[in-house]
């Protein structure tokens, strides 16, 4: 059993790194485009390597990295820009009008030499990429654009795990962690109450895992300590059938790592 938990971690973390470096990681490659959010989902299924060699996914491994992969495609997909987010503009042969990172503004807008001052607050990079394509192509014959998110620095925090509907959540107002999992859609009937951690990776590297009894939250037994306020870039993970296997330090930190990449920021 074990060697079994291991092998979970191991792969769990893998497709973590998968997932959360791709665009990262190609945003460093200067000679290459970002990728697109279709191209990262590609690239984190195709890919079956651990430590050099091949290796298949368990069902509970696959489950695990496949909640992983969706919620990331669901946030790259539905996230509406706003102020410090930094994108990447690549213009496929015309690298002289590609911009590696734009920084929007605090008004919400992102300088472009061809185009001046751009508002693109609160559009996602789809009807960005949309809207660059359609604009541009009055100095560009067919141009084909990409636009990539390279950071996301809103106030967000992450639910994963036994939960109706796992993924990133806008903090728009102070939360606690029963108003975070309630806006998850509550925990499953297969989730733990009484198993809830909360991931919090700090800028020195240190990762911290508090373990919250929502249990008797709801049966008004906690202290205050017990249901506190999150800070943006905090994910809470839910145990139950799902994530019941991941109770080693190095998976949970696994987890935060991909976590942080969704939340970076907003602090």
């Amino acid at each position: 059993m074990g060697r079994r938990n291991k092998s979970i971690g191991a792969a769990l973390i893998t497709g973590l790194l998968i997932v959360a470096c791709s665009p990262l990681c190609t945003a460093a490659q200067k000679q290459d485009p970002p990728m697109s959010s279709s191209q990262v989902s590609r690239a984190s299924t195709e890919t079956r390597t651990i430590n050099g060699s091949e290796s298949t996914l368990s069902p509970d491994e696959a489950a695990i990295q496949q909640q992983i992969q969706s919620v990331y495609r669901g946030f790259y997909e539905s996230y509406r820009l706003g102020p410090g987010d930094v994108i990447a503009i690549h213009v496929d042969k015309h690298p002289d009008d590609s911009v590696e990172r734009a920084v929007v503004s605090p008004v919400g807008q992102i300088y472009y030499p061809l185009m001046g001052n751009i508002t693109v607050v609160a559009k996602t990079v789809g009807q960005l990429q949309e809207h660059f394509t359609n604009s541009i192509s009055e100095f560009i014959k067919d141009p084909r654009v990409t636009i990539s998110l390279l950071e996301a620095n809103s106030a967000k925090i992450g639910v994963l795990g036994d939960v109706r509907t796992p993924g990133v959540l806008v903090m728009t107002r102070p939360l606690r962690v029963l108003d975070a999992i309630s806006l998850a859609g509550g925990i499953t009937d297969t989730g733990s109450k009484s198993n809830v951690s909360i991931l919090r990776q700090y800028e020195d590297g240190r990762t911290q895992i508090v373990t919250v009894n929502v249990k008797k939250i709801l049966e008004g037994k906690a202290g205050p300590e017990d249901n506190g306020y999150l800070r943006a870039g905090d994910t809470i993970i839910v145990h139950g059938n799902l994530i019941k296997k991941l109770g080693t330090i190095s998976s949970m930190v696994g987890i935060a790592s991909f976590a942080t990449f969704l939340t970076r920021g907003g602090r």
